[in-house]
């Protein structure tokens, strides 16, 4: 993800596009981008926003509020969205092999009260998708698969957690523990946790961001070997056997979401680069530290010509002309890769990085997004834009997204069916 550093969903610190020193802006299209007036407007488009839980990124602002706090605080986030003319929050429920809703798989999420498992007293997913309804925006109901913990204690989970009960399930690895992907009873039951949450509410979509097998971290390996001895040897190697291993965790899923209701999409939110050109001819023209085909063991694009998804949202989270990942460059990568497959495309934005002093230059102008949204109306597969993330979204601290509307949603329109 280029998104998230911390540890809310994304590339943070491994997305370490290589060699970059955050500089460079092309010329014409680092120039101010013009509101569209006069220009036909879609009737429907993806206008979203990403809203983290995990470790209190975006709400609750803090573990422990009380539970009136608690909604209070959401509610105004999704009055935010509101404001800001968006159709669609991805509300984060599933952030560390817990939950945000009395799911029977896996405890309460510590970051409501502080402790995991403790009951917060009141239902956050429930009313989410309640008041989102009322407001006239989707809830997607946004899951993290592997992520068990951002520590490597057991320890410190909460007793009668399934990781606890199955210590052959978790592997450490960077300071963190996951759920082994490998393993097929894994698998069966992340899938069955979440599940859980679609047959009780009526969430608009499944949401997964770009965490699969995690991020590498050098020195470090992820230690499967006992289960790739059981289950790989009809691979000719380990990144193959790995890949498979994420291919079937999504198209089980698409089968699964499909029959237990019928009209929730299933959307995946990738790491921006599949494969750069110099390791794929039919990669994109980019030089990322990241590519997800090899390094996260997810071929993104497999699952769109498969159709096992009904929309992708890559995180381009890069500034137009930056070097080694511009965002001119993936935009006609990705808009090729969703072409005649009736899959969706709507574009990652990196809202968060708008006035951040450590970015490069281009992100210190409040007009960058509004370009990259004005360049993306040339692509006929982008269908909108999600933001990252609903903090940023409230605060705009340099006009970023007040000036993305200000351009670009002169009124509210419908989501795509």
């Amino acid at each position: 993800m280029g998104r998230r550093r911390f540890v809310a969903g994304a590339a943070g610190a491994a997305l370490a596009v290589t060699g970059t020193t955050g500089a460079a802006v092309a010329g014409a299209a680092a120039g101010a981008a013009q509101p569209l007036r006069g220009k036909p407007h879609r009737r429907r488009e993806f206008r979203g926003m990403w809203l983290a839980t995990v470790a209190n990124r975006d709400w609750p602002s803090r573990a422990g509020l009380p539970a009136e706090q608690q909604r209070a605080e959401l509610l105004r986030h999704l009055d935010t969205a509101v404001e800001r003319r968006l159709n669609t929050v991805v509300l984060q429920v599933r952030p560390t092999a817990d939950a945000l809703w009395p799911s029977p798989y896996e405890p309460w999420a510590q970051y409501l009260t502080g402790t995991q498992g403790r009951d917060p007293g009141w239902d956050p997913l429930g009313t989410a998708v309640d008041e989102a309804h009322a407001r006239g925006l989707e809830l997607h109901a946004w899951f993290n698969p592997y992520r068990v913990a951002n520590h490597t204690d057991p320890g410190r989970l909460a007793a009668g957690h399934p990781a606890r009960l199955h210590p052959e399930w978790v592997l450490p690895y960077g300071g963190k523990l996951y759920y082994n992907p490998g393993l097929p009873e894994v698998r069966s039951f992340v899938q069955d946790a979440m599940l859980d949450a679609l047959r009780r509410y009526e969430i608009d979509a499944v949401h997964w961001d770009d965490y699969f097998y995690p991020y590498p971290v050098a020195g470090q390996v992820f230690a499967d070997d006992e289960a790739y001895a059981r289950y790989g040897g009809d691979f000719p190697d380990r990144a193959s056997w790995r890949r498979n291993n994420t291919d079937l965790l999504v198209s089980e899923m698409s089968v699964r979401i499909k029959e237990t209701r019928k009209h929730t999409a299933f959307g995946i939110s990738p790491f921006g680069v599949w494969r750069n050109i110099a390791t794929d001819p039919e990669g994109s023209d980019t030089r990322a530290g990241v590519q997800t085909y090899d390094d996260l063991y997810a071929d993104t694009r497999k699952w769109i010509r498969e159709g096992w998804v009904d929309h992708v949202i890559p995180q381009l989270y890069w500034n137009i002309g930056l070097p080694v990942a511009d965002y001119a460059k993936l935009l006609p990568w990705w808009d090729a890769a969703v072409r005649d497959t009736g899959v969706g495309l709507y574009i990652g934005e990196a809202l968060y990085k708008a006035g951040d002093p450590a970015q490069p230059a281009a992100w210190q102008d409040p007009r960058e997004l509004s370009r990259h949204l004005e360049l993306a109306r040339t692509y006929p597969s982008v269908g909108g834009h999600c933001f990252f993330s609903a903090k940023e979204a409230a605060a705009d601290p340099i006009g970023a997204m007040t000036t993305v509307v200000a351009d670009h949603y002169p009124t509210g329109v419908r989501p795509p069916r």
